[in-house]
């Protein structure tokens, strides 16, 4: 599995999630809405596969700051909170999963949090 397949299989598994292209790249949305993650293959020219996930409050920094090879702060959404995941870091894909979820939680309306929790 490409992770691309990855990333898509664990986001669309989550309650009302879709997938379009967006500035170029492949995002997962909320209802047709709301983005929550964001798959970059080479942002400008960068030649890294990174992860743009929402976080909540605090998030961001934490990770960061424990673990700068695999987090970092993206550009036009990290001075939102958004964290960037380095995929190409050998970070487990526990941790991966485990950063699409945050998002989704963080921005999924509470009905569709209690889906996922339920």
């Amino acid at each position: 599995m490409t992770t691309l397949e990855q990333v898509r299989a664990h986001c669309l598994a989550l309650p009302e999630v879709g997938e379009r292209i967006s500035h170029g790249h492949p995002w997962f949305f909320i209802r047709e809405k709301k983005g929550f993650v964001c798959l970059h293959d080479g942002f400008h020219g960068d030649n890294r596969r990174t992860l743009w996930c929402a976080a909540p409050p605090g998030q961001q920094e934490g990770l960061i700051a424990g673990s700068p090879e695999h987090y970092f702060h993206p550009p036009y959404v990290g001075h939102r909170g958004w964290v960037g995941v380095y995929l190409d870091a050998d970070l487990a894909w526990d941790a991966v999963a485990g950063a699409i979820e945050e998002a989704y939680i963080h921005i999924a309306p509470a009905k569709l949090v209690a889906l996922l929790a339920g």
